[in-house]
């Protein structure tokens, strides 16, 4: 459903990992963004199984507390060591297994793409995509790696709603492939 003009989208952004799961939740209102909370979700030190548990209780705890709208998860990439793919992937399902059992859409980013959406290149490193969190967002300090690449996640959404419903407005165009 889509939200009425000028109220609050909330975003839940998730960027899986089998240790440490980040999270961050914005709220974006036309074009302006919004920090609400973030953090991660450890899993050290169990069993795979007890681990995937953690990450989708854990994901189910943040939704019950800040009731997102919708939910944000980075892609994974291939690795060099096929085993961490199919791990890190079994986190993101566990995650988006969450998500999906509360009804909410998830919509899902690579890596590369988040880093364009917020630093301006896809091969930012960590600090850059810390640093440029912390000033879209007007935070007083740079978030954890973890958290900030979930609130990454859910800006690089963000942007994309609010620049798709500035075109559907006709507040936007597009000319010769570029936005105007």
């Amino acid at each position: 459903m889509p939200a009425e003009p000028g109220a609050a989208r909330r975003i839940l952004g998730i960027d899986p990992g089998l240790r440490v799961t980040g999270f961050g939740v914005i709220d974006r209102r036309g074009m302006d963004l919004e920090y609400i909370t973030s953090g991660v979700i450890r899993t050290e030190g169990k069993l795979l199984p007890e681990r995937l548990k953690t990450i989708f209780d854990g994901v189910l705890q943040v939704i019950a507390n800040v009731l997102p709208a919708e939910v944000v998860v980075e892609k994974v990439f291939v690795n060099v060591n096929p085993q961490s793919t199919l791990l890190l992937g079994q986190a993101r399902g566990a995650a988006i297994c969450a998500a999906v059992s509360q009804g909410l859409p998830v919509s899902e980013y690579t890596a590369l793409q988040v880093k364009q959406a917020v630093v301006g290149q896809g091969h930012a490193a960590k600090e850059q995509v810390q640093h440029m969190v912390r000033r879209l967002l007007r935070l007083v300090g740079d978030p954890s790696a973890d958290a900030a690449d979930a609130l990454a996640c859910a800006i690089c959404h963000a942007q994309g709603a609010a620049m798709a419903a500035a075109l559907s407005r006709g507040g936007l165009r597009v000319r010769g492939g570029r936005i105007q």
